[in-house]
Formats: structure tokens, C-alpha cells, sequence
């Protein structure tokens, strides 16, 4: 389905991690793009980019809204994850335009809506990517960006990161960071959008917080950007890794996961 612009799987963030991402999609991916879609509400016949799209949380449902008289252009870096919405959509909806390229540097432009869940802190230059993305909307096109909210996932970062430091060969490796400064509030993400040219931009943190068994303890570490703390690890030490730190935080009584998340609404200028 679709065009399909390859770049190496390891462009991906998730690369090769498909299934690990897909773990999530009740618990993770599928909750925050049902948030996310109340807000950017995709329309009949609208063209929608959506930016770091995975494995397809946003870009099936909005394809859905949109119909066959529109257009979804998904764009994912990982071909793995690429290929698993591709599966997931089957025929059914030729609007869904599948794309395992990198979004920072997509070239269309005109589109009513420009989505990105969680996507934006994957960007190497934050803003430059960012402001990327708000320039693919069209004049009064929608953009909406959805971020983690500070402190979402603590303390599990921390404890993957002495986890991993604990290695017998005594080497360093944190996980990449979920949050971006500039993006890590309601009012800060309304404000940096507000800089970057959107008008009108509403920002708000959805609040959810889930229980935390030791099973999604290491989905959250295998299906997120926390795997990153995993890169170049073999088998066996990545095992002794999850050893480590789920007997962190069963130690530290972790019971509860704060999954909350930040969603900004804005307008491009009109010509």
C-alpha cells in the first residue's frame, strides 16, 4: 500500500523493535492517539501528514475519518514498523499512503492537518525539525503535536540507567531523553509552538497513570525511546540489565506508571 521511500531499518528509532512497540498499543499508543484525534479532528476528504508515525496508532484511525476522498502520508523512519501498518491496513484504504522515510526531511507541503505523537524529541535539531513539520501545513492548515509530559516515566529511567551502569564492564549508557525542555509543559509546548509560527495554539496535559506490573516495566523499556540504554548489549546482558532493574523497582515499590501526556492544538497563518 503506498509509496515506500527505503532507507536502512537502522534510520529508525524502533528499528527492528516492531513487535515490542506493538506490545504497547493498548496500553500506550492507541490511548494517546485517541486523545490526540479528539483534538486535531481529521475530516472527510482533508490531507493529513503524519509525522513518526510507527506503527500506524494515528495514521489508520485518521485514514478511517478522512476517507477515501483524502489522504494520510505516513511517514515512519523504521521499515519494520512501517511494515506492520502496512499489514494492519491491508487494501482497505488506499487514502493511507505509507512512507519509511525520515521526517525531517519530507518535502510536501499543503496539508490541512500535520500530526506528530510523540515523535518530536526523536528529531536530531528539535527545533529545526519541528518547525519542519509546521511548515508542511498549508496556510490555516492544523498542526498538532503531542509530547511527554515532564517527569513521565519516572523513576524508570533512572533505574534502567544504574541498571545498565551496574554491567560488569562498567560502562555507561542512559536511555535517550522522552521529554524536551522547551516542550515539557503545557505552557512551555504552547509557548515554543507560539515561536515557531503557529497561531492560536491551546496546549493541555492529558493525565493518565496506569498500574505498573513488572511485565510492562520492560515493555515500557523495549517499546520506547528507554531502549536506546540497550544499544550494542547482547542477549545475555541485556538480560542481566532487566534483571537488575526490575529488581529496582520491585525494591523501590514502583506500582504506578505515569503514562501523562501533553497535547498542543495551533493554526498556520493564512497567506
Amino acid at each position: 500500500m503506498g509509496d515506500t521511500t527505503t532507507v536502512p531499518d537502522s534510520a529508525g528509532e524502533f528499528a527492528g523493535t516492531a513487535d515490542s512497540v506493538a506490545g504497547l498499543d493498548e496500553v500506550l499508543w492507541n490511548t494517546i492517539s485517541t486523545a490526540v484525534l479528539l483534538r486535531s479532528h481529521p475530516r472527510f476528504d482533508e490531507r493529513v501528514l503524519d509525522a513518526y508515525a510507527r506503527d500506524g496508532a494515528s495514521a489508520l484511525p485518521t485514514a478511517e475519518l478522512v476517507g477515501i476522498g483524502g489522504l494520510v502520508d505516513a511517514v515512519e523512519p523504521s521499515e519494520s514498523l512501517v511494515s506492520l501498518a502496512r499489514e494492519r491496513a491491508g487494501e482497505r484504504m488506499p487514502q493511507l499512503q505509507l512512507h519509511v522515510a525520515d521526517p525531517a526531511g519530507w518535502e510536501p507541503t499543503g496539508y490541512d492537518l500535520v500530526q506528530c505523537v510523540l515523535g518530536v524529541a526523536a528529531f536530531d535539531d528539535v527545533e529545526a525539525g519541528t518547525r519542519h513539520l509546521v511548515e508542511r501545513a498549508r496556510p490555516g492548515g492544523r498542526v498538532v503535536i503531542a509530547a511527554w509530559a515532564r517527569d513521565a516515566l519516572d523513576p524508570l529511567p533512572g533505574l534502567l540507567a544504574a541498571a545498565v551502569r551496574d554491567r560488569d564492564d562498567d560502562a555507561e549508557a542512559s536511555p535517550a531523553a522522552l521529554t524536551v525542555d522547551v516542550a515539557d509543559s503545557a505552557g512551555n509546548l504552547a509557548h515554543w509552538l507560539t515561536e515557531l509560527g503557529l497561531l492560536g495554539v491551546r496546549a493541555e496535559e492529558v493525565q493518565r497513570h496506569v498500574d505498573l506490573t513488572p511485565e510492562l516495566a520492560w515493555q515500557l523499556v523495549e517499546g520506547t525511546r528507554l531502549r536506546s540504554a540497550l544499544a550494542g548489549l547482547d542477549d545475555e546482558r541485556i538480560a542481566a540489565v532487566r534483571e537488575r532493574y526490575l529488581a529496582s523497582v520491585a525494591g523501590d515499590d514502583v506500582v504506578v506508571v505515569d503514562l501523562s501526556t501533553l497535547i498542543a492544538v495551533g493554526r498556520r497563518p493564512e497567506a
